[in-house]
């Protein structure tokens, strides 16, 4: 059973039993949706996305470069690994640093 999770990402070609995949489980996402590089797969069904943006400096009228570590749940379907460009999307709290999931993979 697929299911439409409400955004414009192309679907996993396989099934899986996870419980928390926002696309064969019950699982619903919301809020926000961050791109960004896989940078560890070590944990069990969890990845750690790096974040890169750009911060303004008022005072100095400059930009600065800034990035911060997310964590993420990696549902069986995807199996997003070290390297891969992940699209991430908010959900209710997993555990106690996992609030988003993957929800699309693109490999570089």
């Amino acid at each position: 059973m697929r299911k439409d999770i409400g955004i414009d990402v192309t679907m996993p070609e396989r099934e899986c039993e996870d419980e928390n995949c926002p696309f064969h489980g019950r699982l619903s996402v919301r809020g926000q949706i961050i791109e960004g590089e896989v940078i560890s797969d070590k944990a069990p069904k969890t990845v750690v996305v790096m974040r890169s943006y750009m911060k303004k400096i008022t005072k100095y009228e400059r930009y600065e470069k800034r990035k911060s570590k997310i964590h993420a749940h990696n549902p069986p379907c995807i199996d997003a690994r070290v390297g891969d460009m992940v699209k991430i999307m908010e959900c209710r709290p997993l555990s106690k640093t996992k609030s988003f999931v993957v929800v699309e993979k693109r490999v570089p």
